[in-house]
């Protein structure tokens, strides 16, 4: 079964963006670097022409995870702000979002979307669409009830050195106390430190109190 991953760049107070879902310096580290992370890559996020360029330390941890991830799971929120990538995510084949709304008449017929109202069915469409692959779950609001949900088994954490103070929090608004492993992945990037935990169990599917 796909391993189910909850990923983002996250400030070292814990937000994914400020409150008016600006990134800020967050992502300034997938571009400053001389190490292209795809020799293909199918869709210039950076708005530079360049693509993403990340340091040597980095490169070869992210380059495994995209490798690795088969698709892609979001909120509607997400997909608007950018307009879904133009229909070219930046790493898997296909992107499920977790949306009661449908997806835009139109939008790129030809891209691997699948619009879900429910989280838990949207893990399921996503692992059958990863055929084995893991599957990468945004950080935020639909993250964080994914979590709480008891569906992931590992979170992801590309921390860089900004604070702040306020915003949209990686875990959106999940309660009470969840446990994680100590992390099984520590590597230090230039302005980022990647890590990542595996969630500890209490009972099937369940995270530990």
């Amino acid at each position: 079964m796909s391993t189910v991953f909850m990923h983002s760049v996250v400030s070292v107070d814990g937000f994914i963006a400020d409150e008016d879902d600006d990134v800020g310096p967050l992502h300034d580290w997938y571009f400053n670097g001389d190490t292209p992370i795809a020799a293909d890559q199918r869709y210039d996020h950076s708005g530079t022409g360049s693509g993403f360029k990340v340091s040597r330390a980095s490169a070869p941890y992210v380059r495994s995870m995209w490798e690795s991830t088969g698709t892609i799971v979001m909120g509607r929120r997400l997909f608007d702000l950018i307009n879904g990538w133009e229909g070219h995510p930046p790493t898997g084949d296909h992107v499920v979002v977790v949306s009661h709304r449908p997806k835009p008449e139109g939008w790129h017929p030809e891209a691997s979307y699948h619009f879900v109202d429910d989280v838990t069915a949207a893990i399921g469409k996503a692992r059958e669409l990863a055929g084995g692959r893991a599957v990468s779950v945004n950080a935020g609001s639909v993250g964080g009830q994914v979590f709480a949900a008891g569906l992931v088994d590992e979170v992801a954490m590309d921390v860089v050195p900004v604070v702040f103070g306020s915003g949209k929090r990686y875990f959106g608004d999940v309660e009470g106390r969840h446990l994680l492993e100590g992390p099984h992945v520590v590597v230090q990037g230039e302005g980022v430190l990647h890590l990542r935990f595996k969630v500890r169990r209490q009972g099937p599917g369940k995270p530990g109190p």
